[in-house]
């Protein structure tokens, strides 16, 4: 490992070191050594016969916004809650059509919907199931790997971690050292990133070469939060059915993750209140049979493990609330006893004895056999081993063997008080507000081994582990989101039919095979039921992301449809249940005029209800009482951004509506209402108090104001 404290003196190197033609990788999201991907960029940009190209995922820079408006809005946002990030050149050039012919940027995984017109991504678009990234970018002779890691000193020594993206990063690596070619690998340390342990805890020699200059040190990225609508809440209600105690739990960011992680927390800390809300919401009256089958309504008294590609913020609420709280062990023998319910947190005293009638150890016992039991803590941490004996801190010595009758009878004096090494989180990468940093930042070292980030191949896989993830993956819950659902069963989350890709397949194929892989595991795909006038209940669709035979459970905001094992007949009737009425009929008939559902069938009554406003009147009543807020984890918007956010929303949507936007315009070049100046706090927020407008200007803030409320 050689250290720089320059990136310049460092890619001057590394271009001499493997030529012109570098296929450099990094980590999706915020993981980026950004300073030091400019300075490769930079240098491609400038030497034309240097041949660059960029291997990654979720490249994101400060929002801006092509209008005025938007721009106006975003930049103090931006400035305040992203502070110093440094926005990727190779996005800026992207965005604006200015990549050169000597650079190609090539990526598996886009923010959802952001690229949908950008020519450039969508032809440079790498559709790869996450776990077999590492193999997609050797095949396309990667030699350079650059990422950011967190540093800290402990006891002297310094220590190095891949901190928020262990995802691709270690198997990359282990690829790249058995490939035989020229290769180099560069991290840069950033200070601001949270020091993870498990497998993101790495040795001095993983890379090649550290950079660490404090002028580069950045604050990391950190998306703000979503709305949560109550058509999020509704579905997020439905799946919290479906989620066992002592039970295992995948989930995605975005509003229907958190509206999921809301009801949990709901259940458990409110459980007479949630089962008040399946009873007046009709769910137990629709869908108990199948809650009574495969999910649950009480609180967690085991609790939830979680294994998920992203570690979403919702960990921590889900954490707070003492819900993620079953731990899990990285030892076969161990973790099967515990599932078996021979014990749990605490430890019989007769654990030895079935220990080596299990044949987990051996008798006499060996140093090998010690040093697990001290590992996990099944016996007390001041014990020592020696030739054979256990050693007390008293210096009371022990023949190892449980045959012996002096060591038998004084087993109590050996065995630990509780288990130790559990962890309640694998991730593979995290993601999210500046809050949830400062909250990993926060915990304690003791805290921190809870939270294992491993490599992506370990979270969404079984293959090479098999066996241990089969114990640790009791009632295993995959919860992900779609965009369109068929009436055969099939599913489109990842792009449109007419090829357009919306965002990436990521992890959700490997989910979803593996809930069918696991006996009590089941795969959770939730969509919402409609998008404005438009239904995402189809009765067919020109992409697919999860094939028909892969079908299990599908949440809309109007339901559960259980698909597993069921015919195509059955299968249409249980999604026509939980799709919007507004188009039950259409697809009804389409379904009959293709002789896929029976000419008599017609839909049970209490289903044929399915309206956003019935929903709306539902939950009136409770959300005039504090439930289900607008951002139940906090937001990092003011009131007044909310307030100007809602009005460039509804611009937004007038523009699909040309007559009404024309009318907005005709009426914004005469004037913009603002009665008693009760605008004035957003016309200062959007520095249009300031200076002189131009007429384009004038023109935007009248818009603002007349659809503001």
């Amino acid at each position: 490992m050689r250290l720089y404290n320059s990136k310049i003196d460092c890619v001057d190197e590394a271009i001499q070191y493997l030529g012109k033609e570098i296929v450099l990788g990094c980590p999706l999201g915020a993981g980026k050594p950004n300073h030091l991907i400019n300075e490769f960029y930079k240098r491609a940009k400038k030497d034309s016969s240097i041949n660059l190209t960029i291997l990654t995922a979720l490249s994101l820079n400060k929002p801006t916004g092509p209008s005025d408006l938007e721009k106006r809005f975003f930049g103090p946002f931006s400035e305040r809650v992203l502070g110093n990030y440094p926005d990727l050149d190779f996005e800026k050039d992207r965005e604006s059509n200015k990549i050169p012919p000597n650079i190609k940027v090539i990526e598996f995984y886009y923010p959802a919907g952001k690229k949908a017109k950008n020519s450039y991504a969508q032809r440079n678009y790498l559709s790869s199931n996450f776990t077999h990234v590492p193999r997609d970018v050797l095949d396309r002779g990667i030699n350079l790997v650059v990422q950011q890691v967190a540093k800290r000193e402990k006891n002297g020594n310094i220590e190095y971690s891949l901190s928020c993206n262990a995802d691709t990063s270690l198997d990359i690596l282990d690829l790249l050292k058995k490939s035989g070619r020229k290769w180099l690998s560069i991290a840069q340390v950033n200070e601001d990133l949270p020091f993870m342990l498990g497998d993101a805890l790495i040795q001095e020699d993983t890379f090649h070469n550290i950079i660490d200059d404090p002028q580069d040190y950045f604050q990391i990225f950190a998306p703000p939060k979503l709305p949560v609508t109550e058509t999020d809440y509704m579905i997020g209600l439905y799946a919290s059915t479906l989620i066992k105690d002592d039970g295992e739990l995948q989930v995605g960011i975005g509003s229907l993750g958190d509206a999921l992680i809301y009801n949990l927390g709901l259940r458990n800390t409110n459980n007479e209140l949630y089962l008040q809300l399946l009873e007046e919401l009709e769910i137990e009256k629709k869908f108990s049979s199948l809650i009574d089958q495969i999910g649950d309504r009480g609180i967690f008294k085991k609790g939830l493990f979680c294994a998920t590609e992203m570690m979403v913020d919702g960990i921590m609420d889900l954490y707070k609330k003492n819900i993620l709280k079953k731990k899990v062990y990285d030892h076969i023998g161990l973790q099967r006893l515990i599932n078996q319910g021979l014990f749990d947190k605490e430890i019989p005293t007769n654990i030895l004895e079935i220990l080596v009638r299990k044949e987990i150890i051996q008798n006499p016992l060996s140093e090998k056999d010690f040093k697990f039991l001290k590992k996990f803590g099944l016996i007390k941490s001041d014990i020592r081993f020696e030739k054979g004996n256990f050693i007390l801190k008293n210096h009371n010595e022990y023949k190892a063997d449980i045959n012996n009758e002096s060591f038998y009878d004084n087993m109590n004096l050996f065995i630990g008080d509780e288990l130790k090494s559990g962890q309640i989180v694998h991730g593979g990468f995290f993601l999210g507000p500046r809050s949830f940093y400062d909250w990993l930042k926060t915990l304690s070292e003791q805290e921190l081994e809870l939270f294992n980030m491993k490599s992506i191949s370990k979270i969404n896989q079984l293959y090479g582990h098999e066996e241990i993830d089969r114990l640790h993956r009791k009632n295993a819950r995959f919860v992900n989101t779609c965009l369109k659902v068929s009436l055969n069963g099939q599913f489109a989350a990842d792009g449109l039919e007419d090829g357009t890709v919306v965002s990436g397949v990521g992890g959700q194929y490997n989910f979803v095979s593996m809930a069918h892989a696991l006996p009590d595991g089941r795969s959770i795909l939730i969509c919402k039921s409609s998008h404005g006038e438009t239904s995402n209940i189809v009765w067919n669709y020109g992409h697919c992301t999860i094939p028909r035979h892969l079908r299990d459970i599908v949440i809309t905001e109007y339901g559960i449809a259980c698909l597993r094992g069921k015919t195509d007949e059955e299968v249409i009737k249980e999604l026509l249940k939980i799709t919007d009425s507004r188009h039950q009929n259409d697809l009804m008939e389409k379904a009959k005029k293709h002789g896929k559902l029976d000419q008599s069938y017609s839909l049970p009554k209490e289903f044929t209800q399915n309206f956003p406003h019935v929903i709306s009147s539902k939950l009136a009543s409770y959300k005039s009482n504090g439930l289900f807020p607008l951002f139940p984890f906090g937001t990092d918007f003011t009131a007044e951004e909310l307030k100007i956010a809602k009005g460039l929303k509804k611009i937004k949507a007038l523009k699909t509506k040309k007559a009404k936007f024309l009318g907005l315009v005709l009426k914004s070049l005469i004037y913009g209402k603002n009665p008693n100046g009760m605008f004035n706090p957003l016309l200062a927020r959007m520095g249009h108090d300031k200076g002189k407008l131009n007429f384009s200007q004038r023109l935007q803030r009248n818009l603002l104001l007349n659809v503001m409320e």
